[in-house]
């Protein structure tokens, strides 16, 4: 039992806040557009994130199911950001074709064609457009979702001391 869990729920929190306001200040500040796999998967850290948040509340079961949602964010996130990787290594004549913007698409498409191309990618996310220390975007958000989902194990394990009970039953 660790009493530190809430805290290190809290940091994680604080770092998916400054993962997702980098990546808002590259697409807005940078100009760097992002492509259908990085918007997938900025939500899966928001969604790390509010399940770190809400992990924070003073009631002991409820710790366990989200430091479980978090680590399936996390799973998924390394889904995504593996995904992109791949997409990235190919050779030039096996990328796939590039599709419209997929805001467009989330305008005129239907949402599941929307959706589709959200989780498996298109020709734009194979393009590489920032790198630092020679990992690309995805590179880096592999990392922290492995990251991540090692704090969500580590959260599900040591949920913090039980709460006392005067009468069991």
């Amino acid at each position: 039992m660790s009493p530190y869990s809430a805290r290190i729920a809290f940091v994680t929190a604080l770092i998916c806040a400054a993962l997702l306001t980098t990546a808002f200040y590259m697409e807005y500040v940078s100009g760097l557009v992002p492509c259908a796999l990085c918007l997938a998967q900025r939500v899966m850290f928001a969604l790390i994130g509010i399940a770190c948040l809400f992990y924070m509340l003073p009631f002991y079961a409820s710790r366990l199911i989200f430091a479980s949602i978090g680590l399936i964010g996390s799973g998924l996130g390394i889904w995504l950001a593996s995904r992109q990787l791949w997409l990235q290594s190919l050779p030039e004549d096996e990328v796939p074709a590039c599709g419209p913007d997929i805001y467009f698409m989330i305008e005129r498409f239907p949402l599941a064609d929307s959706l589709q191309t959200m989780l498996l990618g298109s020709g734009s996310c194979a393009e590489v457009q920032w790198t630092f220390l020679s990992l690309s975007i995805p590179g880096w958000t592999l990392l922290f979702y492995v990251l991540t989902a090692l704090v969500s194990i580590y959260l599900m394990i040591f949920r913090g001391p039980r709460p006392f009970r005067l009468f069991k039953g």
